[in-house]
């Protein structure tokens, strides 16, 4: 494979296309069309979506019925058939067909010199400003012709065809013209449920005040329902305004997201184009097992071959950096809000079920991951109707806890209200390393990870006696990362809790649910002022003491950085990509600053870039860890699901065996990084 490649790397390039129509001349509108599909294949498109009726225009009326507008149909069909040969994409026009007596509002399907399919519409609209039944036959499925003939070509026909390409087996392309998606039963969901992965929608819809909305909305629930692709485009310029307006709007979606639209009431032709990732609906039809639970109406399915390029293209969508994170500010608000309250919910259930005086029991750092973890419990009880001080948090400075996040936990747990209480474990870990006969007991410079795990453990080792002896739950502050990484201290260690509120969250995600209380205003100056603080620390388990002139031990140094770890656990754990296309997604996100958008508040300090070999190390790494430390998540406390692209729980979203081999995921990276010249370092 290339892997440059979009196609190699499962997406395809589509257009839905906009253009000026010369009412009632069909010739102009091929050239029109000709025109505009060139510009699709020079652009690496595969599929170009024309509106309903382009070669005529949809509001030409009675002149439907004139033997001279359908010889020049017939003519322009030709041309752009003709045209087609040396062109990528397939190519979808709207056009009336006759058939008998009968005249058809159709969609014909034109690929590389050949005539594919003819789909009639089988939903003619006859309410409002609707009138297509004076001039077009209302039939059902079964009603259908079998053929139609276009010039000395007889083209065959179907209700419900679906194209799928043999050399990129997820390109499957499905047909709706106009009402058939606004009726109860659509046409595109049987296509979906019998694996369409694309729609294209061929519109003639006039507009009114909302209309535009009215569209995105059901394009944008069909696009997500069957989780599909929809491309739809609508008339524009020159059609006839003797009643009505047009203002040629194009969308396309992706599984419920829109990817691009097009600038409304244009009068010239526009090509509004987006890279679909083919994979990603494929893996959430499959992922989905009552997907197919449906009688759907038979699709009938057509193979041909694409023959797409597979040089390097670019990519026409926007890769987020940090997938957990929405990049619109009042959708970032939203998920915040929700990802909040899901978590305080679930702990005041939780306090109830045990007994109405059940106290939380919590180590605070000063860090990320257990300050947030204070102010749910905080606002738990306040719900509750509980008082603050019922919260027991405790700081265990051990051999490396420097003054400032110290200061920070104290501060901000004595803000809270909450029974603050500091417990110097270093007298503790000392005893236990002299007797374990571990160098460091006799005051060597010997950090290695026992060293580390002894301070790691002896810390929820006392939270657990504590609330033993106190009527209390020990609160779990670790998060859905450090679970995938297995950065945490197994069984009695920060790996282990009565109750955990953070594994649903990455740790993207917690610096941003942190603003959003400070921006909520749920809490005083005074605690905000803190969170300030601690946002600004460098993320650090303080272990290791620092020798003269040395910087503070950093997560990230240790483990790569979370935000490439976030991306390749979102994409493994939501749609199990190969690692190429992780690496080829991360290499679009992050290989440029200034490409892109960040997210709502992001650091400029913080904005960094990473290239290939960079990306596919840290990944190597992450595949490593993963599976290394499967045998922790086995063994994981309770703690609720939060973000959709799933938990680790092995009571919910992930079931894995623990002495499953990593070695094919890091061979495949080794391999994908000779084939790009470089050699993968290995952590």
């Amino acid at each position: 494979m290339n892997f440059y490649s979009l196609y190699d790397q499962g997406f395809a390039r589509v257009a839905a296309v906009t253009l000026p129509v010369a009412l009632a001349n069909p010739k102009e509108n091929a050239q029109r069309i000709i025109s505009a599909a060139k510009e699709a294949d020079a652009a690496g498109c595969a599929l170009a979506v024309f509106p309903e009726l382009s070669l005529t225009g949809y509001t030409a009326e009675d002149l439907f019925l004139s033997d001279l507008l359908y010889d020049e149909t017939q003519k322009a069909l030709e041309e752009i058939r003709a045209a087609s040969t040396e062109l990528t994409p397939l190519i979808i026009v709207g056009t009336p067909l006759r058939q008998g007596a009968n005249l058809y509002n159709t969609a014909v399907v034109i690929h590389r010199g050949k005539y594919l399919c003819v789909k009639p519409k089988l939903h003619i609209p006859n309410y409002g400003e609707f009138y297509e039944v004076r001039w077009f036959a209302q039939i059902d499925s079964w009603q259908v012709p079998s053929s139609f003939t276009i010039g000395t070509h007889t083209v065959p026909a179907f209700a419900r065809p679906a194209l799928q390409a043999k050399d990129l087996p997820a390109f499957v392309v499905a047909v709706e013209i106009c009402e058939e998606l606004w009726v109860t039963s659509p046409v595109s969901a049987d296509a979906a449920a019998a694996g369409a992965t694309i729609i294209a929608n061929l519109s003639a819809s006039p507009v009114t005040v909302g209309r535009a909305r009215d569209r995105k909305l059901m394009c944008q629930s069909a696009s997500h329902r069957g989780a599909c692709a929809y491309i739809y485009t609508s008339s524009g310029a020159g059609e006839s305004t003797n009643d009505l307006a047009w203002d040629g709007q194009a969308l396309i979606y992706e599984a419920g997201d829109l990817l691009k639209e097009n600038q409304r009431y244009s009068q010239e032709t526009q090509l509004t184009i987006a890279d679909i990732d083919l994979d990603r609906l494929r893996h959430q039809q499959q992922r989905m097992n009552t997907f197919n639970n449906v009688s759907a109406e038979e699709t009938q399915l057509i193979e041909f071959t694409l023959n797409p390029p597979k040089n390097d293209l670019g990519l026409k969508r926007q890769i987020q950096r940090f997938p957990y994170i929405p990049q619109d500010p009042a959708t970032m608000d939203e998920d915040c809000f929700e990802a909040y309250h899901i978590q305080v919910t679930s702990l005041i259930r939780r306090l109830q079920s045990i007994g109405p005086n059940v106290k939380p029991v919590i180590g605070v750092s000063g860090g990320l991951d257990s300050t947030h973890a204070l102010l749910v419990c905080a606002e738990a009880m306040d719900r509750l109707g509980r008082p603050r001080e019922d919260i027991l948090t405790f700081t265990m400075p051990g051999f490396a806890t420097t003054d400032h996040t110290r200061s920070n936990a104290q501060k901000l747990a004595e803000a809270l209200g909450t029974t603050f209480q500091t417990l110097d474990i270093r007298s503790t870990a000392t005893q236990m390393l002299q007797e374990m006969g571990h160098p460091a007991g006799r005051g060597e410079e010997v950090y290695d990870v026992t060293f580390e795990n002894v301070q790691a453990g002896l810390r929820t080792d006392f939270l657990f006696r504590i609330a033993n002896a106190r009527g209390g739950i020990v609160i779990g502050t670790g998060d859905l990362s450090e679970l995938a990484l297995g950065w945490c201290t197994y069984g009695v260690g920060d790996h282990m809790s009565h109750y955990s509120v953070n594994p649903g969250i990455p740790k993207t995600l917690m610096q941003h649910l942190v603003r959003w209380v400070v921006s909520s205003g749920k809490f005083p100056e005074q605690v905000n002022e803190t969170l300030r603080s601690i946002l600004e620390t460098e993320i650090t388990p303080e272990l290791i003491p620092l020798r003269e002139g040395e910087q503070p031990q950093s997560t990230q140094s240790s483990i790569g950085p979370y935000a490439l770890h976030d991306f390749t656990l979102y994409y493994s754990l939501k749609y199990g990509y190969r690692v190429e296309k992780i690496a080829f997604r991360a290499w679009h996100a992050w290989q440029d600053i200034s490409e892109g958008d960040w997210p709502m508040l992001y650091p400029e300090h913080e904005r960094v870039a990473y290239d290939l070999p960079e990306i596919l190390m840290w990944m190597r790494l992450f595949f490593r860890r993963f599976f290394q430390n499967q045998f922790k998540r086995t063994a994981v406390p309770n703690g609720v699901k939060v973000m959709p692209a799933g938990s680790l729980s092995p009571r919910g979203d992930w079931r894995m065996p623990s002495d499953a081999s990593s070695a094919a995921w890091l061979q495949r990276i080794d391999d994908l990084g000779a084939s790009l010249g470089f050699e993968v370092e290995k952590r």
